[in-house]
């Protein structure tokens, strides 16, 4: 590893995570815990960022037809309206 710099972390509770596995023996050290535990990390976000570029893409490709933004905003606001109404008569 060309590209290494020692670092300070503090784990708190995650300590005793870090303890037991190293106590487990499937890691040498505690740099190779972090290294899995940060590749785990890269695994996860790049399945987040798969699903949301498929969610993108499907929602591209739906050929619904648009809402205008105008419409969207007019029932927001009635919607809004009717809650603040009813909100006051429960009050």
């Amino acid at each position: 590893m060309a590209n290494t710099k020692a670092i300070s972390v503090k784990l708190g509770a995650q300590q005793e995570s870090l303890q037991r596995h190293l106590q487990s023996g499937h890691y040498g050290d505690a740099s190779e815990v972090i290294r899995d535990a940060l590749r785990a990390l890269d695994q996860r976000d790049a399945v987040f960022d798969a699903v949301l570029r498929a969610q993108v893409l499907a929602s591209i490709a739906n050929k619904r037809p648009k809402v205008p933004a105008e419409h969207v905003f007019k029932r927001l606001e009635a919607r809004h309206v009717r809650r603040t109404k009813a909100a006051k008569r429960g009050a």
